[in-house]
């Protein structure tokens, strides 16, 4: 029986090097289509607000954002998403129980780390099975106010559009450096 368990335990850590490999790779798979999210997400949102202003901007968000969170799990085999405590759309983004848990943790640091760098990543075991679950903090910048600042500040024609499009609304009353949400991806293992 003792020669099992010591067998056991040198298998269990001659595998932990991998599991580091592994980790770190699917750590830098999972900021790559993070960036990649941003990159796309983030030039429609430039290219709307000079064609037509925050109210065409909350378009994108609404219509482009899904769009390519689905485009993006279809082609990797993972749920990507974008989530946040303070909701939008609760059809596209409520967060499940661990992404709550790392959202709050975010908030938490924002105010002593640079929200830009945020990141957290592990390996859970859930009734589903096994996942490794990544998440990329959403920093307010400067931008982001014109739609997600306080209500007081916001134009009336942005109020109305976020008013008729999301009448459950509560991803307002940010200022810049906080953190608006994460880009989240859970993939199978």
């Amino acid at each position: 029986m003792k020669r099992r368990t010591l067998a056991s335990l040198l298998l269990a850590a001659a595998s932990l090097p991998a599991m580091a490999d592994d980790m770190a790779k699917y750590q830098e798979e999972s900021r790559k289509v993070a960036k990649e999210f941003v990159s796309q997400l983030g030039g429609e949102l430039q290219k709307e607000m000079k064609a037509g202003g925050p109210v065409a901007a909350i378009k994108v968000c609404r219509n482009v954002a899904p769009t390519i969170a689905s485009e993006a799990s279809r082609k990797n085999g993972w749920k990507v998403a974008r989530v946040s405590l303070k909701t939008r759309n609760p059809l596209l983004g409520m967060p499940d129980a661990w992404e709550q848990k790392v959202l709050a943790d975010f908030d938490q640091r924002a105010g002593k780390e640079n929200p830009a760098a945020m990141e957290f990543a592990e390996v859970v075991t859930e009734p589903q099975g096994k996942f490794y679950r990544y998440m990329k903090a959403i920093p307010v910048q400067e931008v982001c106010l014109a739609c997600h600042g306080a209500e007081d500040t916001m134009a009336k024609e942005v109020k109305e559009a976020l008013a008729a499009d999301y009448p459950h609304d509560k991803a307002t009353g940010y200022a810049v450096g906080q953190i608006r949400g994460a880009f989240t991806i859970k993939r199978p293992l």
